[in-house]
C-alpha cells in the first residue's frame, strides 16, 4: 500500500539502519504489514506507559484503528485518567536519584506518590477518583449487576462527572478514545492497582460485595472469545515491557489450542516486545520470542522482534511511523 511518510518516520528509516534501532524500523514496517493485511493488532502496557503520557500518541494510533484490543495493568488504566483530571497537580523530580529516604518520607507525608521522576497527587488523582467511581460501582452492586474492571471506568469516562476536572486535552486521553470506541481491554491483576486496592477496602467494610467486579477468569473467556472471532486474518501481539499485561493475554492462544483441543486456531501473526529486561536465567520477560514457540503461543515462522531499548522512547517512534508522522 503506497503511502506518503512524514518526517519522523523519514528520519529513522535514513538513520535508524542498525543493532536496536533498525530492529525498531523493522518491528514498525511489519505492523504495518500486518494491518495492510487485514490482521487486528494487541497493543499490552506494563509500566508506567500512562504516567509517561503515551496517551498523547496512543489515543490518536486508537482512532485510526491501528490497536483493536488492549492488555494492560490496573495502573495503566487509571493512571491516564489520574492525569486527564489532576496534570497540573504533579511534581516532576529530575534529580530523582540523588533523593534521600528522609526526602522519599517527604513526599508521602505531602501526598505525592512517586513514579521514578514523576510525582502522582493522591488528593487530586486517587480520591478525585474514588469519589466518583465508587457511586458507579454502589450502583451496580445495588442492581445485582456485575462489569470487568475497564467497564466501569468506560462509565465513569463516558458518564461526563470527570469533565468538570479536565487539565489536559482530552484527544491526549488513551482512556477516554478507547472508551468511544468501546474497545476491548484486558486488565489482568486488577486488583495490583489503586483503584482495585479501593475496591477491596470496600469489599471489607462491607459496602461492596467482591462479585461485584468480574474476575482474571472472566478475563480470559472474554478474550477467548474475541479471539476466536477476530483471528481470521491473524492477530499480532504488540508488547510494551513485560509483566502480566503481556504474559496473561499471550496464553489465550494455546489455551484456545491446547486446552480447549480447537487446533485450528491460528498462532499469533506477529509479535514484537520492547523491553528493558535483559536475557537471564528463568526470566520470563526478558526471554527470547522463540522461547515462546515451545509454549504453542508463536509459531516458528511468526515474524519476531525485540528490541532492547526504553519504551518511552521506541514506542512513540514506531507510533509515529504507523501513523505516518
Amino acid at each position: 500500500m503506497s503511502r506518503t511518510k512524514g518526517e519522523i518516520s523519514k528520519f529513522i528509516e535514513k538513520y535508524y539502519l542498525h543493532f536496536n534501532a533498525a530492529s525498531l524500523v523493522d518491528a514498525a514496517k511489519a505492523y504495518e504489514e500486518q494491518l495492510d493485511n487485514g490482521a487486528k493488532m494487541m497493543v499490552t502496557l506494563a509500566g508506567a506507559m500512562s504516567t509517561a503520557e503515551l496517551g498523547k500518541i496512543f489515543a490518536e494510533m486508537i482512532r485510526q484503528d491501528k490497536v483493536h484490543i488492549i492488555s494492560c495493568t490496573g495502573a495503566n488504566l487509571e493512571e491516564d485518567i489520574m492525569n486527564l483530571v489532576a496534570h497540573s497537580h504533579y511534581k516532576r523530580v529530575p534529580n530523582y536519584r540523588d533523593l534521600t529516604p528522609q526526602e522519599e518520607w517527604d513526599l508521602m507525608e505531602g501526598g505525592l506518590n512517586r513514579v521514578t521522576d514523576t510525582c502522582i497527587p493522591e488528593e487530586e488523582a486517587f480520591r478525585r477518583l474514588q469519589k466518583h467511581i465508587y457511586k458507579i460501582w454502589k450502583d451496580a452492586d445495588d442492581k445485582g449487576e456485575r462489569y470487568l474492571p475497564h467497564e466501569y471506568m468506560y462509565k465513569l469516562l463516558l458518564s461526563g462527572v470527570l469533565e468538570q476536572y479536565y487539565e489536559i486535552d482530552v484527544k491526549d486521553s488513551w482512556m477516554y478514545a478507547a472508551a468511544q470506541k468501546n474497545l476491548p481491554i484486558i486488565v489482568p491483576g486488577w486488583e495490583d492497582s489503586t483503584m482495585g486496592n479501593i475496591f477491596a477496602s470496600y469489599v471489607v467494610k462491607g459496602s461492596l460485595k467482591a462479585q461485584t467486579m468480574k474476575s482474571g477468569i472472566e478475563y480470559m473467556t472474554y478474550l477467548t472469545d474475541w479471539y476466536t472471532n477476530n483471528s481470521d486474518n491473524g492477530v499480532g501481539f504488540f508488547q510494551i515491557g513485560g509483566g502480566i499485561a503481556g504474559d496473561f493475554p499471550i496464553c489465550v492462544v494455546p489455551m484456545l489450542y491446547q486446552d480447549l483441543e480447537r487446533t485450528e486456531t491460528p498462532f499469533w501473526s506477529y509479535f514484537c516486545q520492547i523491553s528493558d529486561s535483559t536475557t537471564s536465567y528463568g526470566s520470563y520477560s526478558g526471554a527470547v520470542p522463540n522461547e515462546k514457540i515451545t509454549w504453542g503461543k508463536l509459531d516458528i515462522n511468526t515474524p519476531k522482534f525485540i528490541i532492547e531499548s526504553d519504551a518511552t522512547i521506541v514506542a512513540p517512534l514506531i507510533f509515529a511511523y504507523l501513523l505516518d508522522m
